[in-house]
């Protein structure tokens, strides 16, 4: 598989380096010089390059290139018009203002129209469809799907699509917790997945990470893209009720711009657990640590202040005894980037991995998977609601492992189109580690096989994948890893949210669907 993906990236290269005569232009633009190309190629370097991975001509369609992206990069070079077009910004949100982009244009009109004539004359009139050395296989025998129980009236009496944004089995009281982001309701389903209880939360929970007491709740606020400080970390206590009339939960961190994943930990070795918090945002955005004072008190520390932040795992990348933050960042300059404790609350910032900004990062964890005793990193990327929505041969899942010195390579790599989410455990019980995979953006319309693929390792970084039929019923959002029945054996949930952004519609009505499925392993294995 790692062949695919070398191909891609080889044939990237050969448009990034250098200048060369003779280009393979597209039919709509035959007649850009080979001068302006050359040029648009050096300018690219210099600007694009300067603030995240350089992405080739090839990686997107020209179309993609010329309404798409281009036109949201020019306002971050200060470039608002273009041969009489003007350019989408966000100088009016008062959120934003004039403020996010430069004072000035850091490049002429005509330079602009180089980097746009490289980028729309060497792209592609479509991209490559993905390519597989193996079919994904249908397979009743290893997990048997069982669907959630009627969703069962919301707190107005009012049912609805199924809406769900996130899925967590709470070992505790033997439940799923689900939040559903048109009733702003969080959902607890009983052992039977039977609809139990809503309760209001006045926002769409997408995180939780839980302490002896209860859990710590990550409100987004307004769901879609926007960059107002309107979300929140809330505290949830247990047994999990708040009453019905809408009374807000203790909060926690305010004034937050769409966080959207949560980690816990003693940052600073003061015995007291600390959070990190990942705002995603939209034009705004951070990664920040809040720091535990006691007493319910926290304080914010940003650690960096740019949107994109998708999550962070905290865990010690260097062997120094400290915890470090590790977190993926996407929106821009896509990356893994480790922050590395220095004690005091002091951090240095260490990039370990880095994607051009069309791949769409969207989920990472930590796995050792060839047994050395090292952290690999597990990472997908397949987010395809921005501005280029059309399918992508890069999207999918892979492994990077580390040499034992903190530097990654690449061992794996397999195609699924907008893939959002892959967790990493023993499934069949053989000692190794299997792959689940999601995919929010599949291409649902010939391959509604990719929204669930299971990938069982076969030794020597080669896995065998399959699909779970009935699984094409629901867009799969996100998902988690369980022992649902106490049989030391993991499941797997996946929620389903059908009323999302996309581009292509699936054979299946997903608004018919359950709000989320049960896998039930019927294989070996251990949490």
């Amino acid at each position: 598989m790692k062949k695919y993906h070398i191909v891609i990236l080889a044939a990237a290269g050969l448009l990034a380096g250098g200048c060369r005569q003779g280009y393979s232009k597209n039919k709509a633009h035959a007649d850009v010089s080979d001068a302006a190309i050359d040029r648009g190629g050096q300018l690219a370097r210099t600007y694009c390059g300067s603030c995240h991975e350089l992405p080739t001509p090839d990686m997107l369609d020209a179309n993609s290139w010329e309404q798409g992206v281009l036109p949201q990069m020019g306002p971050r070079l200060g470039i608002f018009q273009y041969m009489n077009r003007r350019y989408p910004n966000n100088i009016g949100d008062p959120n934003v203002g004039r403020q996010a982009y430069p004072d000035s244009a850091r490049l002429s009109s005509a330079d602009w129209g180089s980097i746009v004539a490289y980028y729309t004359s060497l792209a592609p009139d479509s991209l490559p469809g993905q390519r597989r050395d193996m079919e994904i296989e249908p397979d009743t025998a290893s997990f048997h799907l069982e669907d959630a129980g009627p969703e069962g009236p919301g707190p107005t009496g009012v049912t609805g699509p199924p809406a769900t944004c996130f899925i967590r089995y709470d070992d505790r009281s033997a439940r799923v917790i689900t939040s559903d982001i048109l009733r702003h309701t969080l959902d607890i389903w009983d052992p039977g997945l039977r609809h139990e209880k809503s309760l209001l939360t006045g926002g769409s929970i997408v995180d939780m990470v839980a302490d002896s007491a209860g859990y710590f709740v990550c409100n987004i606020g307004p769901f879609g893209p926007n960059n107002a400080p309107a979300g929140h970390i809330d505290r949830l206590g247990l047994p999990m009720t708040v009453a019905t009339s809408g009374r807000p939960l203790p909060i926690v961190a305010d004034s937050l711009v769409r966080p959207v994943a949560l980690a816990r930990g003693d940052i600073n070795g003061d015995g007291l657990p600390d959070l990190v918090v990942s705002e995603f945002g939209f034009i705004r955005g951070q990664l920040a640590w809040l720091e535990n004072k006691g007493g319910g008190r926290y304080e914010k520390r940003v650690l960096r202040n740019v949107p994109g932040a998708v999550r962070s795992v905290i865990g010690d990348y260097n062997g120094d005894g400290l915890p470090d933050i590790w977190a993926l960042f996407a929106q821009g300059d896509e990356s893994i980037i480790v922050y590395l404790n220095k004690g005091h609350g002091i951090f240095e910032e260490k990039r370990v991995l880095r994607w051009p900004p069309c791949y769409g990062s969207s989920y990472f964890e930590l796995d050792d998977f060839n047994k050395d005793g090292f952290p690999d990193i597990l990472y997908t990327c397949g987010d395809n609601g921005d501005y280029s929505q059309v399918l992508k041969p890069y999207h999918g899942v892979y492994i990077y492992l580390n040499d034992g010195h903190g530097h990654f390579s690449l061992d794996y790599f397999f195609p699924i189109n907008g893939c959002y989410r892959a967790m990493a455990r023993d499934f069949d019980g053989d000692g190794d580690l299997d792959i689940a995979c999601i995919a929010y953006f599949a291409d649902f319309r010939d391959q509604p096989d990719e929204g669930f693929v299971y990938l069982k390792n076969e030794g020597k970084s080669r896995y065998k994948a399959y699909g779970v039929p009935g699984t094409e019923r629901g867009r799969w959002i996100t998902m988690d890893v369980v022992d649902a029945d106490g049989d030391r054996k993991p499941d797997i949930l996946l929620a389903n949210c059908s009323v999302g952004p996309g581009f292509m519609k699936g054979a299946a009505d997903w608004k018919a669907g359950p709000a989320f499925v049960l896998l039930r392993n019927r294989m070996g294995g251990s949490r």
